[in-house]
């Protein structure tokens, strides 16, 4: 989004005990031991088509008040114990005492877990995409990571919460909890930040004598412990100081699945990249990579990346579109706002050169059939490090180069 003259714009995280990322982590949770077992078997039954024996998965979670639901349709051999799961997920989470308003020993946990239609299958088991659909990745020079500003700085601060919690540096914090980032932006880089947003679970230890907000001094803390410690300094208090807001409403006693019902797939624009770029429409946790909802939009991002690594562009939208049951993607569309050094129809073709674009072939390029998921539940699936993030990879900036050079 190639936006020129002054505005601002903004983007929200979450953490990981906000109740739908609760949701995204178990039914991500139940998806990494179906694949273990896939895995296991595999390694066993080396002459077997891996595509046509691996599971199905498309696991839905709910929770309330004290009680979770796993749903959805997996066709699997696996036996997971569904039960033991949910508890030592809500647990690592951080729900271990009532005071948090929920409780991974005494929650109730519901099994409604079916099995996929056959009519969906015949069309992924010959190597055919699981669904219809539009599919958008994205990326631009704006940051280490090639994100956005906004939504990059909204995942620092949920997960700058979560480390003080751990860490017992705030010790008075529970697992809920929402950051807000407010970017000026000037002729289309990031000029200053101008509002702060730090919405956080805490017990009542921190309540003023009224009891209805925290203390001065509880705010103060948190502004530099959380905020302060990971914003940019070179983006704060420019011009005019930048504006916290910390439990706008005054205090957030009551939080988690007590305050608020949770679902999987509920935060697809925290997942991506925080309203900046178009969304598909598809949500990703609890999903096997078959589901091109999930792996194509990750095939996407890896696209629009190397593309802005390799300096064909200062930002890049690719989107990407599949039938169900077809193996190649009916349509690819590559935009880059008038920033890229060769014209957008000759980079699309480049990618469609370059880049595997089929389910078979993302899977194998990405490596997605590893357990990797219940790790991009949290703090959202693109700019992040580590071996599980295959899609953020550069290995194809050199050859992108060398294609875009013989055809200028």
């Amino acid at each position: 989004m190639n936006t020129q003259g002054v505005h601002v714009f903004t983007s929200e995280s979450v953490t990981e005990g906000h109740p739908d990322k609760v949701c995204d982590q178990i039914s991500d949770a139940v998806l990494d031991e179906v694949l273990r077992f896939d895995n296991a078997y595999e390694a066993d039954h080396p002459h077997e088509d891996p595509w046509a024996t691996r599971s199905r998965v498309a696991c839905e979670t709910f929770i309330t008040v004290g009680l979770v639901i796993v749903g959805g349709e997996i066709t699997t051999k696996a036996w997971v114990d569904v039960q033991e799961l949910v508890r030592q997920v809500v647990k690592e989470i951080g729900y271990t005492d009532a005071k948090y308003g929920f409780n991974y020993a005494t929650c109730g946990i519901l099994n409604a877990i079916g099995r996929q239609s056959p009519d969906i299958a015949q069309g992924v088991d010959v190597g055919g995409a699981g669904d219809q659909g539009l599919m958008v990745g994205y990326a631009c020079d704006e940051t280490a990571e090639l994100m956005p500003t906004p939504i990059a700085l909204a995942h620092a601060l949920t997960m700058r919460l979560a480390e003080v919690r751990r860490q017992g540096i705030l010790p008075y914090l529970g697992p809920d909890g929402k950051a807000q980032v407010t970017v000026e932006y000037r002729e289309g880089r990031p000029y200053r930040l101008d509002t702060v947003v730090i919405s956080c679970q805490h017990t009542e230890d921190i309540l003023d004598a009224t009891g209805q907000r925290i203390t001065a001094e509880a705010r103060d803390e948190i502004i530099d412990k959380v905020g302060r410690a990971v914003l940019p300094k070179e983006l704060l208090d420019v011009d005019k100081p930048t504006v916290f807001h910390v439990n706008p409403t005054g205090k957030f006693v009551i939080g988690g699945p007590q305050s608020d019902t949770g679902m999987t797939g509920r935060k697809i624009i925290v997942d991506t990249y925080g309203g900046w770029a178009p969304h598909g429409g598809g949500a990703f946790s609890g999903k096997d990579p078959t589901k091109v909802d999930r792996s194509a939009t990750y095939m996407a991002r890896h696209i629009a990346k190397n593309i802005v690594a390799a300096g064909l562009a200062r930002e890049a939208l690719v989107q990407l579109a599949y039938a169900i049951g077809l193996v190649d993607p009916v349509s690819v569309m590559v935009d880059t706002f008038g920033t890229g050094v060769i014209p957008d129809e000759r980079l699309t073709q480049l990618v469609r050169e370059v880049f595997p674009l089929s389910p078979r072939g993302i899977i194998r390029e990405l490596d997605l059939w590893r357990p990797i998921y219940r790790k991009t539940a949290s703090y959202g699936h693109f700019g992040r490090t580590g071996p599980e993030f295959t899609w953020e990879n550069l290995h194809h900036v050199e050859e992108l180069k060398k294609a875009a050079a013989s055809l200028a």
